[in-house]
């Protein structure tokens, strides 16, 4: 029996699993963590969530065999080893959803369509320019002004009965027209559904070119979990007639990288156990 460790470190989180397989094989999910930065040093919550992990899981660092780190996280000085994120992310989907053959990775900086086979293989990936207005980031700066925590923007989003265009060329020049919507008076589940109706129609844009076909889209990352979103994402996707795929998020969705880093882990675990033998 094995146990792997997952550590995503992102902009804007920390994310931790902790898994048991056996020879690599049947993962089973122990426990996880997941603390927002806000600030403090991400390489501090890391260790702090690993030790939180443990701890509730009753084990010792002896007890783990690999420690496999993500996204921001090579400079994690316990890990074992580290993944590139699209890998991570397209394992962790695969896991979730064993129907995946696309993930939308929807983060504080980026927004990333993954093609993948039914092994979590990447095939292609298409990946948003440094503009930040298909962004977390760009959404949570955005609610702040508008007074809206961000659990609330999704069901907000959904109330909106007319929704006003933004800007989907630049963050600054869509946060410009935000504030005129303000002084104008467009109600915020208005001005909400626009963002992400302009979010939805660039992300929508990049899973289009990498040419996925079918199966289920699996929306991973902090944006996951914006219901507004997705929906509207789904909303996009129909328009643009791409009626064989099926768009859908989970509630672990924005551990994916992180349990994707474990699963990898656990290979290359038995991989390099097989070659010692």
């Amino acid at each position: 029996m094995h146990i792997t460790a997952g550590i995503d470190i992102g902009t804007g989180a920390v994310k931790t699993v902790l898994f048991r397989s056996e020879g690599g094989a049947n993962p089973e999910w122990i426990t996880k963590r997941l603390e927002r930065i806000r600030r403090r040093d991400p390489l501090e919550l890391a260790r702090q969530c690993y030790d939180e992990m443990l701890a509730e899981a009753g084990l010792s660092e002896a007890d783990v065999d690999y420690v496999a780190t993500t996204g921001e996280g090579e400079n994690v000085e316990f890990r074992t080893g580290h993944f590139y994120s699209m890998t991570t992310h397209a394992r962790g989907a695969i896991y979730l959803e064993p129907d995946t053959r696309a993930a939308m990775d929807v983060g504080a900086l980026h927004g990333r369509a993954i093609r993948v086979d039914d092994r979590g293989k990447v095939l292609t990936y298409k990946m948003t320019s440094q503009c930040a207005s298909g962004s977390g980031q760009f959404l949570e700066n955005i609610a702040r002004y508008l007074g809206v925590a961000l659990d609330e923007v999704g069901p907000l989003s959904q109330e909106a009965d007319d929704p006003e265009a933004v800007s989907s060329i630049c963050a600054v020049l869509a946060e410009t027209d935000v504030i005129n919507m303000v002084s104008r008076g467009i109600s915020t589940q208005n001005i909400l559904k626009g963002i992400h109706v302009s979010m939805a129609d660039r992300l929508v844009k990049l899973l289009k070119s990498t040419k996925v076909a079918d199966g289920t889209v699996l929306v991973t990352g902090g944006l996951a979990n914006d219901s507004g979103l997705v929906a509207t994402m789904a909303e996009r996707m129909a328009v643009q007639k791409m009626d064989g795929l099926d768009l859908t998020s989970h509630p672990d969705s924005i551990h994916a990288g992180a349990i994707g880093a474990a699963l990898w882990g656990a290979f290359r675990h038995q991989k390099l156990s097989a070659l010692a033998a």
